[in-house]
């Protein structure tokens, strides 16, 4: 099981592999949590979004480790850009989950899902002010860490203007064939850890020959090499799984790229489409 932390702008330490678990029904959420804790993960993803909030928190209520020792973490849904519905959310998430804190929350996005992809606006005075609520919760301990998810360099730099915290994070769509270096780098720059969520690029990258080709090279499958990928550029990776044979495998990523096989995957061509995963928010800008 692949144990290595990073640690945040604020000094806390956040395990640098989790769990992700968009679409994971909210009825099998807390066993998926119970068996990947029992795998040794201790990083858990979840949103407002994914409708699975409450599920996940009783996994980790029962998983059988101490709280202390999970790094748990939610989202703040992208429709909330009033400091009141950003604020009563935050707590409505604590309540789903029966958690006394949350290790971390963030903002999903910075447009509605509605507006992804549709509209020019950006949303600035609603992010700031979601910002605030996540930094009042943050100050009164609800959070021991707050970000940012889907945020551009302009975004972030909007952000920062206002900000008496800085974001600790950016969750950003993050995986062979979609690198944003540019981002990444400004990320890194000023201190703001990087986040890849869909490291697997929803599974379409087990179509790329060429990948397949690299991943026997290694002796190891698609979705190792890709999880390794991100965690060599120095993100925090969050593969997403339901399966526990497949929890396993991902964590075993104790092995090295190239940093010539790294340039190469840096610059893999685009994949034009997710496939079935194309119309979801994220993606299409569709509910």
């Amino acid at each position: 099981m692949y144990q290595n932390e990073l640690t945040l702008n604020n000094g806390v330490k956040i395990p640098q592999l989790g769990l992700g678990t968009w679409f994971i029904d909210d009825d099998k959420a807390a066993d998926a949590v119970k068996a990947a804790v029992k795998l040794g993960y201790r990083h858990i993803d979840t949103a407002q979004a994914y409708g699975n909030e409450r599920g996940i928190g009783e996994g980790i209520r029962t998983c059988g480790v101490p709280r202390e020792e999970l790094f748990v973490v939610s989202k703040v849904a992208a429709e909330h850009k009033t400091y009141e519905s950003a604020a009563k959310s935050i707590d409505e998430t604590l309540s789903k989950m029966g958690l006394d804190y949350l290790d971390m929350m963030i903002i999903h996005s910075p447009q509605p899902w509605v507006e992804v992809n549709r509209s020019e606006d950006r949303y600035v005075e609603g992010n700031r002010a979601a910002w605030r609520a996540l930094e009042d919760a943050y100050k009164a301990g609800k959070l021991k860490v707050i970000g940012i998810s889907n945020f551009q360099i302009g975004d972030i730099e909007s952000l920062l203007q206002t900000a008496e915290i800085k974001p600790m994070v950016n969750q950003i769509l993050l995986h062979i064939s979609n690198t944003p270096l540019e981002l990444m780098e400004y990320c890194q720059k000023n201190g703001i850890a990087v986040e890849a969520y869909s490291p697997i690029a929803h599974g379409e990258i087990l179509n790329q020959p060429e990948i397949k080709a690299m991943a026997e090279k290694y002796g190891v499958t698609v979705p190792q090499l890709c999880i390794r990928y991100t965690l060599q550029l120095g993100a925090i990776s969050l593969p997403k799984t339901a399966n526990p044979e497949h929890m396993k495998t991902n964590a075993e990523v104790d092995f090295e790229i190239s940093a010539q096989d790294m340039e190469v995957l840096k610059n893999f061509k685009k994949i034009e489409s997710y496939g079935a995963s194309s119309g979801f928010p994220v993606y299409g800008g569709k509910m």
